[in-house]
């Protein structure tokens, strides 16, 4: 960030310090009369009662996320933007490598009808669509939840199981190994090919690898971000023939440069002129 950039930030600064203070000084007068609106930051992690959601380091919760009371989180899993996972009246587990994705809903129940016990435990390697909910149920290790699928209290997904998009499945229903099941109410539909299941594993695989992407770009700082920002609009790539024809004469700046012997290309040259 350069000077002027800084300057604007402290005085942006002190805008919203003065703002605050003639909040407080408004309140003040409005005395008995005063209706006190409560702004909570947003909390990506919350106890609630004495649990604390215990989340593995490797593990990424995007920003925006709620991952709140008894709640546990394996290693290389992502909660990804607009989650909930509120562990309150009961315990949510949440294996390794597994990604419940953007919108989703993961709640659990005290007790069902029957007085039955009902946490959510979710295995390894498990893909949850985007703003599916799952209530009080089991899904085990590589099964798929499709995008915008019910599971209610005591649904049970066996290994390798499938849920498609848009189903409900009903209280209890237990899916068995290796099934595709759709519909409202979910009916079994058929078999899951060979192709299927090891695009299960594919889809856990990528999103692992994408978590680390998000996760490295949500820890940069603001100064990173903009100097980022600044090489980006300065060298961006351009067609090398469009770029004679107006005449302009990019320069790689050195932080995006490379050593001449990471490049393929350049290997044979210094090789040659080392023998030579």
């Amino acid at each position: 960030m350069g000077t002027l950039g800084r300057a604007i930030y402290v005085v942006g600064s002190w805008i919203r310090g003065a703002g605050q203070a003639v909040d407080r000084v408004g309140c003040s007068l409005q005395g008995s009369h005063l209706f006190e609106e409560h702004v909570s930051r947003h909390r990506t992690l919350m106890n609630v009662f004495d649990k604390d959601p215990v989340v593995d380091k490797d593990a990424f919760v995007a920003p925006g996320a709620s991952v709140i009371g008894d709640v546990q989180v394996g290693r290389g899993s992502s909660i990804w933007y607009g989650c909930v996972l509120r562990g309150d009246v009961n315990s949510i587990s949440v294996g390794s490598g597994t990604n419940i994705q953007d919108n989703a809903l993961v709640h659990v129940a005290k007790t069902n009808i029957s007085g039955n016990v009902l946490p959510t435990t979710i295995g390894n390697n498990v893909t949850i669509g985007h703003g599916a909910v799952l209530h009080g149920c089991t899904v085990e290790d590589e099964a798929f939840v499709g995008m915008g699928a019910t599971l209610l209290d005591g649904t049970h997904v066996e290994k390798n199981a499938m849920v498609a998009a848009g189903s409900l499945v009903r209280q209890n229903t237990r899916i068995p190994l290796g099934e595709v099941w759709g519909g409202n109410p979910a009916r079994y539909m058929r078999k899951l090919t060979e192709e299927e299941i090891m695009f299960i594993a594919e889809s856990a695989r990528n999103y692992a690898n994408l978590a680390m992407v998000h996760g490295a770009e949500n820890k940069k700082g603001f100064e990173e971000i903009e100097m980022e920002k600044k090489l980006r609009k300065k060298f961006a790539r351009r067609d090398e023939e469009y770029d004679s024809m107006i005449g302009v004469v990019r320069e790689t700046p050195e932080e995006l440069t490379l050593p001449d012997n990471i490049l393929p290309q350049n290997q044979q040259k210094i090789a040659s002129s080392s023998s030579s």
